[in-house]
């Protein structure tokens, strides 16, 4: 501990401390079930669980064993957010087209809730889009993706997805946190939690946006009832990378380092009376954002990048005109191509999970330009950045997802009595997704919907099964990776979930 300076008030203080602390061992001793009694319990409920209890002085973030074998020790998370239309890039519909004009049967739609579909004047809408097969598995995309395309033997193609909710909020929250609630850690926090980072001078979970901004806000990238260390670290786009991160001028750095020492002592003290984990967390961010003020200007600096690896991502691409604002404005392709190399950066410096998000992919109109401008913002950038990691051999380990939160509907939005209908309605239903790397089989398309993409006919996976089986990647059984709250084993899959044992290599 760093020796006490000198004080003209050191006996007032000597006198108010032992004060506090003569109430403190009444308090512990005593009153209304909250002494003794109540840490002898907590403590044999701990060493019940298996747990060694918070340090003031450890590292929340230090690595950590999972109990399983894993395949998987890093996720870059690719959220596409409003939800891509599946049915023009993974799903291909040749009998939809066939239909194309024609309304569904009133039995198909009389029970089904839509965002903004008129029901009574519905009809189907066909994919303008080309069809190819890619690889030695002969996987089906899209002519908008044909850069990610040639990586179709490395990925895993899941055509039958599901979920329960169909407005953007609580569909998100779903995907990445479970259930469609507030307060409850998403996926990244889930990771970092039960593994740490190997990284010590960035945050174990970081978070790089790009568009317009995502419907959820930071709700997709909270730590919920689990400490805030594991919440993601949202970077900024321009400036410093995270705010209050410099020092102000003319602050010496070994007066920063004493004051530093100052407020540790002061929460570890504090800690050891209230064994608050949030005192725990507090130290260490101090500690991180300390470490940070190198690292992470030099995570941003991309000048020792190659120029081939700057031109592989796309870095330093012109945004093309479209006359639409939904994709975020002008500098997307640059910023989202920005993300995805500093994806791959980070990774590479040990950080476990990286979440990316793009908004927005909501295409209740103009599809036919906007999703072709979306794509084409993503393509390159998403194919580099699974070349260089498998280059790196990291891609091995690395988990990449690409998702959004649910389907499009094989009905064209007809709302507002427009007589032009143009895009596509939410739809729960049947939703596709793709991963590489992290030990999924490349190369598999798994599960099939009907022949207008309405619903699922083959192997169906709701949300809660693509967690759980993710949660295996990274070796952990779901049903059993629980954190008590509230009087309940809480856990990422809530009641549900299955692994999915086809998925894994």
């Amino acid at each position: 501990m760093t020796p006490a300076l000198p004080s003209p008030f050191a006996d007032a203080h000597d006198a108010a401390r032992a004060a506090a602390e003569a109430h403190c061992r009444r308090y512990f001793l005593g009153t209304g079930g909250y002494g003794v009694g109540a840490t002898a319990l907590a403590a044999l409920l701990a060493e019940a669980a298996g747990a060694t209890g918070p340090s003031a002085t450890a590292d929340p973030l230090a690595p950590k064993t999972p109990p399983l074998a894993a395949k998987a020790t890093r996720c870059i998370f690719i959220f596409l957010e409003g939800a891509p239309s599946q049915i023009d890039l993974y799903d291909p519909k040749p009998k939809l087209a066939a239909l194309h004009g024609q309304p569904l049967p009133e039995s198909m739609t009389k029970h089904v809730r839509f965002a903004f579909i008129k029901k009574e004047t519905a009809v189907l809408l066909g994919s303008k889009r080309v069809f190819s097969r890619h690889g030695q598995c002969g996987m089906e995309f899209s002519d908008l993706l044909p850069r990610v395309a040639a990586h179709a033997d490395d990925i895993l193609m899941v055509r039958s997805m599901h979920t329960d909710q169909f407005n953007h909020h609580p569909a998100q929250l779903t995907l990445l946190a479970g259930r469609p609630f507030f307060g409850l850690p998403t996926l990244g926090s889930w990771l970092t939690y039960g593994l740490g980072s190997e990284s010590r001078d960035l945050p174990g979970y970081v978070v790089l946006s790009a568009g317009r901004g995502t419907s959820g806000g930071a709700s997709l990238w909270s730590s919920g009832f689990l400490p805030s260390m594991y919440a993601g670290t949202l970077f900024r786009n321009q400036g410093d990378p995270v705010l209050n991160l410099a020092n102000p001028p003319g602050l010496p750095p070994d007066l920063q380092r004493r004051a530093l020492d100052v407020a540790r002592d002061l929460n570890a003290e504090r800690f050891g009376l209230l064994r608050d984990p949030e005192i725990a967390s507090r130290i260490a961010g101090y500690e991180l954002a300390f470490r940070m003020q190198s690292a992470a200007p030099e995570l941003i600096d991309l000048s020792g990048e190659t120029r081939a690896t700057l031109d592989a991502y796309g870095v330093e691409r012109p945004d093309p005109p479209v006359k639409a604002a939904r994709g975020g404005g002008p500098g997307q392709y640059r910023q989202f191509a920005t993300n995805c190399l500093l994806a791959r950066r980070l990774v590479e410096r040990g950080v476990r999970f990286v979440s990316l998000f793009h908004a927005s992919w909501d295409h209740h109109s103009n599809l036919d330009v906007e999703l072709p401008h979306n794509c084409g913002m993503a393509d390159q950038p998403v194919a580099a950045l699974l070349a260089d990691l498998k280059a790196r051999g990291l891609l091995d380990e690395t988990l990449v997802i690409f998702a959004g939160e649910f389907g499009r509907t094989p009905l064209g939005e007809n709302r507002g009595g427009s007589p032009h209908v143009t895009g596509r309605d939410h739809h729960p239903f049947a939703f596709s997704l793709w991963m590489a790397g992290g030990g999924v089989r490349g190369g598999l398309t798994y599960g099939a919907t009907d022949d207008i993409g309405w619903s699922i006919v083959d192997r169906p996976v709701h949300v809660n099964d693509l967690q759980a089986t993710i949660l295996r990647l990274f070796g952990f059984r779901h049903d059993r990776f629980t954190v008590r709250h509230q009087g309940l084993d809480a856990r990422l899959t809530g009641v549900g979930g299955r692994v999915i044992d086809d998925w894994i290599a």
